[in-house]
């Protein structure tokens, strides 16, 4: 008695630390450590392993440094990363309800762009369910704008360009202004514009100022396109295996970081406008030929969706209509 009681003691002793022992999560994301995206998912990491005291660790590896942005959902997927962050529109191809935030001039403000996404949310939550991903929280960058190599006035001046695309609807905007459309990931966009790989693009202010690309543009032309969405998901299966108190502490914090990244790209955006600037762009407002150019592209590219998307997607937009 007196040996199986010594027996179950060891037992113990030799599971504890095992129950308490520290879990390591990989985060990755293609987008630079000094972006605010970037900072904030750096943010909700600290702030998990805060919460759970060191219980769950998550590293994130920014720059693309772990899996390039297309390969970053797949990875999460498979679980070869426990969580990451992507551009929720590249996923579109799979299915057209990932790109209602890449829909051209449907939600050009952040008050609109927050209305489509409740509208949207619970459709792509289930979309992500079925493949096994769990939506933790969503972060838009600011307004897509217009950057050239080259002044820009007329809708003439798109054709013939090299025009880079990171999703379907950039590369559909591409052939509509008849430019050839070149896919590039902003992790490499300054190493294409410097070897004349690209002439112009649509990406935020953010990105102008975070990957330095006025040295290689010099003209900003503020069309506020659209407002895509980064999206922080995490392995279902990863999450499921966490006790309740590690997964509340995750939920919190996601939570959290939604509610300050939407801030934080709303307030930065100006002062990001006022930096490429100071950095020797010239930045303004489009022509009127081209801002109705673009308009009508918006509103074609808005039809094409909602033939792709079906009944879900004209749900999605009816619903923002009415918000």
């Amino acid at each position: 008695m007196k040996k199986l009681v010594l027996v179950l003691a060891c037992a113990s002793t030799l599971t504890a630390p095992l129950a308490f022992a520290q879990a390591k999560w990989d985060l990755p994301t293609g987008y630079a450590t000094n972006t605010f995206q970037t900072e904030n998912v750096q943010q909700f990491a600290d702030d998990v392993g805060k919460a759970t005291a060191g219980k769950l660790k998550i590293t994130v590896h920014a720059g693309a440094s772990l899996y390039k942005m297309p390969e970053i959902k797949r990875a999460v997927q498979t679980g070869q990363a426990q969580i990451g962050e992507f551009i929720l529109s590249s996923a579109s191809n799979e299915n057209a309800l990932f790109g209602v935030d890449s829909i051209p001039f449907l939600a050009t403000s952040y008050g609109a762009a927050k209305k489509l996404y409740i509208a949207s949310k619970p459709a792509t939550e289930k979309l992500l369910a079925e493949q096994g991903l769990k939506l933790l929280f969503s972060v838009p960058w600011p307004g897509q704008s217009l950057y050239s190599t080259k002044p820009m006035k007329t809708m003439d001046d798109f054709k013939g360009t090299k025009m880079r695309a990171y999703n379907p609807a950039t590369t559909r905007i591409a052939q509509l202004v008849k430019a050839q459309p070149v896919t590039i990931q902003l992790a490499e966009l300054g190493q294409a514009l410097a070897t004349g790989a690209v002439d112009n693009f649509l990406t935020s202010s953010a990105s102008g100022i975070d990957s330095k690309l006025y040295e290689q543009t010099k003209h900003f032309y503020i069309v506020s396109a659209w407002l895509p969405r980064n999206a922080t998901v995490v392995n279902k299966k990863a999450f499921d295996a966490l006790d309740k108190a590690t997964q509340d502490a995750i939920v919190g914090a996601a939570n959290a970081a939604e509610e300050r990244g939407w801030a934080a790209s709303r307030t930065k955006d100006a002062a990001y406008i006022k930096d490429l600037g100071k950095n020797g762009m010239v930045t303004g407002l489009p022509t009127d030929e081209i801002r109705d150019g673009l308009n009508k592209i918006g509103a074609t590219m808005t039809e094409e969706w909602l033939k792709t998307a079906g009944p879900e997607g004209k749900a999605i937009i009816d619903a923002y209509h009415k918000l």
